[in-house]
């Protein structure tokens, strides 16, 4: 696996594929900086040697539209904090403006590109797009793992152009890894807490890891699915009555490959809702009706945390309770101290899709787990056993 590592950018201009897909508040500001973090190491990498960044990001859906709000321009300073150095601003990604201001960038120097989505051609994966992108640089790096799974002309097509020069940026070469540890590698047992609202979603991953793991905790509005199909009353809680067969399936072929499957045995269930509801502890498969469950129970989290400790390689994606009401977060927090407790005594634990990494974040456990993915879309398809386009352009000539 060819990465930055193995480059000396010296009087080479990086043409780097970053995810500065970040969130803006209405005073275009960048409220989680987290993604220009991540790329940091890989643009101080090309610096150091004596190169220069040229870097091209997408940012929204501007569906191939000029929309000013959606401009990189409003990050140019963010990142220029981060990074350390004064970025540099191209007002497009191709064209006059864009070769114009890579042609005038010196060694040490970084230049961002305009929103790569202005033009339809980037979504389209189009050549004669990737064609142009290509010569803005003499070697690429993608190190944008959130669009990996996406065969657009900046992640994927433009490496065809670069037959000899191509890499993985750190940050990249760092999600490969920890999901290789999951799926491949990691120590035994292995654990997948799989949690979110429907079976339906998480599907592929389920069949998928079966193959892989020793345990797998099934929690959140999923678990409502499995009880159902196994005869138990879940009163109003979130269900897909067309999934209970599938969820069956699931539980025999788990069986069959001796993979032991925890569901919750008891949940905190509502009467409504919303946060102010009416509560009551129940069993999992005993919920009355007009009572929904919105979270794990205590007996539930007693038996989850034996399983957590007692694990040497741990997957999470998904919450185990709707853990945006205060009320019904202590289930997804209790599993985070216990994925830490277990991270802190030696075991490797990623973290990855949208709502996990979200509970991570808002709780505090970003620094005490492995690895925290940064991406969903491309995370889930990786668990699902896909290869990723991004990542095969790379590993191919």
């Amino acid at each position: 696996m060819k990465t930055v590592e193995h480059y000396n950018f010296q009087h080479k201009k990086a043409l780097i594929r970053v995810d500065f897909n970040v969130p803006l508040n209405e005073n275009f500001e960048v409220t989680d900086t987290s993604r220009i973090v991540a790329a940091k190491p890989t643009i101080i990498k090309v610096l150091e040697d004596g190169g220069s960044a040229v870097l091209m990001s997408h940012l929204g859906r501007p569906k191939g539209q000029k929309n000013p709000d959606l401009s990189l321009k409003h990050i140019c300073e963010t990142v220029s904090d981060i990074i350390g150095v004064q970025v540099k601003f191209a007002e497009d990604c191709v064209g006059p403006a864009a070769t114009d201001a890579v042609a005038s960038l010196k060694d040490g120097e970084v230049l961002l590109l305009e929103n790569l989505r202005f033009h339809g051609a980037e979504t389209e994966g189009s050549e004669e797009f990737a064609e142009q992108l290509s010569r803005l640089g003499d070697i690429y790096v993608n190190d944008a793992f959130g669009t990996a799974h996406r065969a657009h002309a900046s992640t994927t097509i433009v490496a065809r152009f670069f037959p000899n020069h191509k890499c993985f940026g750190y940050l990249l070469a760092q999600e490969i890894k920890a999901i290789d540890k999951v799926m491949q590698t990691g120590q035994k047992p292995v654990l997948a807490i799989l949690g979110g609202a429907k079976v339906s979603s998480k599907i592929t991953i389920i069949e998928n890891i079966l193959d892989k793991v020793d345990h797998l905790i099934i929690g959140g509005g999923m678990t409502y699915t499995f009880i159902k199909a196994q005869g138990g009353q879940v009163g109003g809680s979130i269900c897909e009555e067309d999934k209970t067969d599938l969820a069956l399936e699931i539980l025999e072929k788990a069986k069959d490959k001796g993979v032991q499957v925890h569901l919750p045995v008891d949940v905190v269930a509502a009467d409504d809702f919303n946060n102010q509801a009416n509560t009551q502890i129940v069993d999992v498969d005993k919920i009355p009706e007009g009572w929904q469950g919105l979270d794990a129970g205590p007996r539930t989290l007693e038996q989850f945390g034996k399983v957590i400790l007692g694990s040497r390689t741990i997957l999470w994606n998904g919450p185990v309770g709707v853990f945006e009401m205060d009320n019904f977060s202590k289930g997804t927090i209790a599993v985070g101290n216990h994925v830490a407790a277990a991270t802190k005594e030696g075991a490797f634990s990623l973290v990855g899709g949208g709502d996990s990494v979200a509970a991570v974040k808002q709780f505090g456990f970003g620094d005490k787990v492995s690895y925290v993915s940064t991406g969903g879309g491309a995370m889930l398809e990786s668990l699902e056993g896909k290869t990723l386009p991004g990542i095969a352009a790379i590993l191919h000539a």
